[in-house]
């Protein structure tokens, strides 16, 4: 009961922070590579030029959302498919150790 009470405890404080911040102010979210650019124009005053540029860049910030969700999304089915297949496996051979040990026992 008091896991229950501290988990719903944890949940209001981040309900309570997550409406505060999004009442007061504006908020502007950047990716990681708007940030980088900024930082880096600064630092070399706008003479970096990028070695490459991008071969297809999507029509929308939606569309780039999408595609970000789905890669990820794809990412943690693929890993979540294999640590539950090792974990399966694992268990499959435990229980086979534990039938045999029982088997040679009863001789």
């Amino acid at each position: 009961m008091r896991l229950e009470i501290a988990v719903l405890g944890i949940v209001a404080l981040f309900a309570i922070l997550f409406i505060y911040q999004s009442t007061t102010g504006e908020h502007e979210w950047a990716g990681a590579d708007d940030q980088s650019e900024g930082v880096i124009d600064e630092l070399t005053d706008g003479a970096y030029e990028p070695w490459s540029s991008p071969i297809w860049e999507p029509p929308s910030s939606e569309v780039e959302s999408l595609l970000f969700a789905l890669q990820a999304a794809l990412g943690s089915l693929a890993i979540g498919y294999f640590l539950g297949y090792y974990q399966g496996r694992m268990r499959k051979e435990g229980e086979q150790k534990e039938g045999k040990g029982e088997a040679g026992s009863d001789a």
